[in-house]
C-alpha cells in the first residue's frame, strides 16, 4: 500500500458517524441489497418501511 492509502485508511477508521448518518447508511444498504434482488424496490419503499420499524421501536 502507498503511504497515502495508509493515511486514508487510518483516517476512515477514526470517523464517528452520528445516529442520523448511521440510519442513512442502514437505509442505503437495505435499498442496495433489496434493489439488487428486486428491481421494483424503490428508495421510497425502503424509507417507508424504515419509518414503520422506527415507530414500533419507540
Amino acid at each position: 500500500m502507498t503511504d497515502e492509502l495508509d493515511r486514508l485508511i487510518a483516517l476512515a477508521k477514526s470517523v464517528q458517524m452520528t445516529p442520523d448518518q448511521q440510519e442513512e447508511q442502514r437505509r442505503s444498504f437495505a435499498y442496495g441489497n433489496a434493489g439488487f434482488e428486486n428491481e421494483l424496490i424503490t428508495k421510497k419503499m425502503v424509507d417507508e418501511q424504515a419509518e414503520k420499524l422506527k415507530s414500533t421501536d419507540d
